[in-house]
């Protein structure tokens, strides 16, 4: 009987401190319309996957398919095709490649700024030996030596240590330094999902939403006031979106309440 009940405590210990891990590597802080998500720890470095849909979806409904913990939107798309302007790596391999993106191709400007928008800003994740490691950097970077890329999202622009709006092609200027066209509304306040890193092991993921929406000025400056040392922006505006468990759903009210549809997702379990 003894030896029955040292195994029951056993067991509700281990329970408690498998609650008590999952709780301290997610962390989720809601303040001034601003949702920040901490992800800490090694561990939760293997939880995260980049995937992408066939089929447009929103963003719960991706997060009700996948069975994942926290559910948020990444690279960009086109909504008049469905098909991606961003890259994603899933498992390894390239989900998604902007390259068989007919519309893209096809569009002038597109074709004349080509090389900046397939360069964009991406969030990796890294296997190097037997350890997980995180980075962001232009999609064209090398992956350090004794290194495979596990998952990706291309998304953009760069927001810290720098902010590249000219580089990735989110804003043109003429010969007078006028800005003649901007994507993304990088210069007019919006709903945003950023993701950021802080030291080795912490991914911040800040999800502004409509009630608090920010200009990439604005953003870069509330990710230096967090001392990140770097972070990039994901698709925003209608496409920012949020799901946690079944206790935190988020979507753009810019959309028809429902959520946009949308091609990728980062899922974390």
């Amino acid at each position: 009987m003894k030896k029955l009940r040292y195994f029951f405590i056993v067991f509700i210990m281990l329970i408690f401190c498998a609650n008590a891990n999952a709780a301290n590597n997610i962390s989720i802080k809601h303040n001034n319309g601003i949702y920040h998500i901490v992800l800490k720890g090694e561990k939760i470095k293997k939880r995260i996957k980049f995937v992408v849909s066939d089929d447009l979806k929103t963003n719960k409904e991706a997060h009700i398919a996948s069975g994942a913990t926290l559910t948020l939107n990444a690279g960009f798309f086109d909504p008049k095709n469905g098909q991606t302007i961003s890259y994603i790596v899933t498992d390894r391999m390239t989900s998604a490649d902007p390259m068989f993106n007919t519309a893209l191709l096809s569009n002038p400007f597109f074709r004349m700024n080509m090389s900046k928008i397939l360069n964009r800003s991406e969030f990796r994740i890294m296997q190097c030996g037997n350890k997980f490691q995180y980075d962001i950097a232009s999609h064209k970077a090398d992956v350090p030596f004794g290194c495979a890329l596990i998952t990706s999202a291309q998304g953009g622009p760069l927001i810290l240590p720098k902010l590249q709006l000219e580089e990735e092609g989110f804003i043109v200027k003429n010969s007078a330094g006028e800005v003649i066209r901007e994507s993304a509304s990088v210069l007019h306040k919006t709903s945003r999902t950023i993701i950021g890193l802080k030291g080795k092991d912490e991914c911040h993921i800040l999800v502004i939403t409509d009630e608090n929406p920010m200009d990439m000025y604005e953003v870069q400056k509330l990710c230096k006031d967090l001392e990140l040392d770097r972070a990039m922006a994901f698709d925003g505006g209608s496409s920012t979106s949020l799901n946690y468990k079944k206790d935190i759903d988020v979507i753009s009210i810019k959309g028809d309440g429902a959520g946009r549809m949308l091609k990728s997702f980062m899922l974390v379990y």
